[in-house]
């Protein structure tokens, strides 16, 4: 083994490939988008590189910094119900037998087997004017009717017609979407933060009198930050650039960034707009990461040493 490590011909043999690869398919292509986004567009599809920030600065206009702030509160969002609804997840995973512990967790990621778009068509379908909640409701409210008629309350007395619910097409839409689409990735990283924890301190906590809720909020949060502080992480990046679900199951006046970029690119054949738009979209992320980096840093948690 100490032999293959320092063996120079092994090391480019094994690491030449990938390199290429990340360089050819993932460095060169991101490195011309970034070139765009210093460029003009002079044509219908011709594009002068003449190195300002008009792009930088159209994009920080008030209407593009609102669609910018829109899209990091719903992306907030997202992670904040997520979490919540993610921990007691977690912990019932944690706390569960050995046999059941697998089973649980094949149908955290069972959603991960089928098809994005597929996931998102059945939600349409869940939350369309005619869809299953709508039909669930006004089923509900017929029976109530029926129920109100036979003790002598007479029809739609206290329980109108119903009026199906706007469900689709708009903000709560998209939430919910994002949500259904990024709870995975909030319950793994608590889960396997949750799994690390000796449970001696919980024991200890209950037998010094402490409640369950103080347990809950003095020993458990502190001791699975890093899953939380992971969990936040990989779901509020890809819930604010998310493009298919806004675009799916949001209105007009629910469109993300993502979706702007999209238009730039392929509408509006505007590519320099739409790549200072992506990097700015980048260096937000890049920003995250920083600051999640610091603060775990300050924990002394964390892999960053």
């Amino acid at each position: 083994m100490e032999n293959w490590k320092r063996s120079a011909q092994a090391f480019f043999a094994a690491f030449t490939p990938p390199t290429f690869w990340l360089v050819a398919f993932f460095i060169v292509p991101l490195s011309l988008i970034w070139l765009y986004s210093f460029s003009m567009k002079t044509g219908v599809t011709d594009i002068t590189l003449n190195w300002n920030l008009h792009q930088y600065a159209r994009a920080l206009e008030p209407l593009y910094l609102g669609i910018f702030w829109k899209s990091i509160l719903m992306a907030a969002a997202t992670t904040a119900i997520c979490l919540v609804v993610a921990f007691p997840v977690a912990i019932a995973i944690v706390f569960s037998k050995p046999t059941m512990r697998m089973w649980l967790l094949l149908l955290v990621i069972l959603p991960f087997w089928t098809n994005l778009l597929i996931r998102t068509y059945a939600l349409i379908a869940v939350l369309r004017t005619n869809g299953f909640i709508n039909g669930g409701l006004g089923w509900l409210v017929e029976k109530g009717d029926w129920l109100l008629s036979l003790v002598g309350l007479g029809d739609n007395t206290i329980i109108g017609p119903f009026e199906p619910l706007s469900l689709l097409y708009n903000n709560t839409a998209v939430v919910f979407g994002l949500v259904y689409v990024s709870l995975p990735f909030m319950v793994l990283p608590l889960y396997a933060a949750l799994d690390r924890l000796d449970r001696s301190y919980l024991e200890a906590s209950l037998d010094l009198g402490a409640g369950h809720f103080r347990t809950f909020f003095s020993i458990v949060v502190p001791l699975a930050l890093p899953g939380i502080a992971s969990g936040i992480v990989i779901t509020f990046i890809p819930a604010m650039g998310s493009y298919l679900t806004p675009d799916l199951l949001g209105g007009t006046d629910s469109q993300m960034i993502a979706n702007v970029i999209a238009d730039q690119f392929k509408q509006a054949n505007n590519w320099p707009f739409g790549a200072a738009l992506s990097f700015l979209l980048m260096y937000a992320t890049f920003f995250a990461l920083a600051v999640r980096a610091v603060l775990m840093r300050k924990e002394g948690r964390g892999d960053v040493k």
